[in-house]
């Protein structure tokens, strides 16, 4: 009996393999967005906290710094915000570059289980014809 062989299992593993570089690509790019994420939750407790500490603080001095702090966290507050943007939108291209992969891949597995169904099927029938030929065989010879 024949061992099973599909023609294209090379190409399967070569789309197996650009699959994996896919979902890695995107964990890093969705990895960026969370460090992003993190980093404005990180700003906004500062605010927070700021905010707290110079409650009701008539300090003229006190006041300026403040005022300061809030200038720039909504500076980087901007710029994370530009920069998650960006993150977004890198991770869609690489989402899209997956789904593609994704898609080869499953056409390849499609056609293996295909193959491989037929494969069964052509042992069956050739084990069912050999059982058939022995039957055959042995009838023919108990007549004997």
């Amino acid at each position: 009996m024949k061992k099973f062989n599909f023609e294209l299992e090379e190409v399967l593993e070569v789309r197996n393999f650009e699959q994996k570089q896919a979902e890695a690509e995107v964990a890093k790019c969705l990895n960026v967005e969370n460090q992003i994420n993190e980093n404005l939750k990180k700003i906004a407790q500062q605010y927070v906290a700021v905010k707290t500490l110079m409650k009701g603080s008539k300090n003229f001095d006190d006041i300026r710094s403040q005022s300061q702090f809030n200038n720039l966290v909504a500076f980087q507050k901007e710029n994370l915000l530009k920069e998650l943007a960006q993150a977004q939108i890198e991770t869609q291209k690489k989402r899209e570059i997956l789904k593609e992969c994704m898609k080869k891949t499953q056409a390849l597995e499609k056609m293996k289980e295909i193959k491989f169904n037929e494969y069964k099927e052509e042992i069956k029938k050739t084990e069912n014809k050999r059982i058939e030929e022995i039957s055959s065989i042995k009838i023919n010879s108990q007549n004997i």
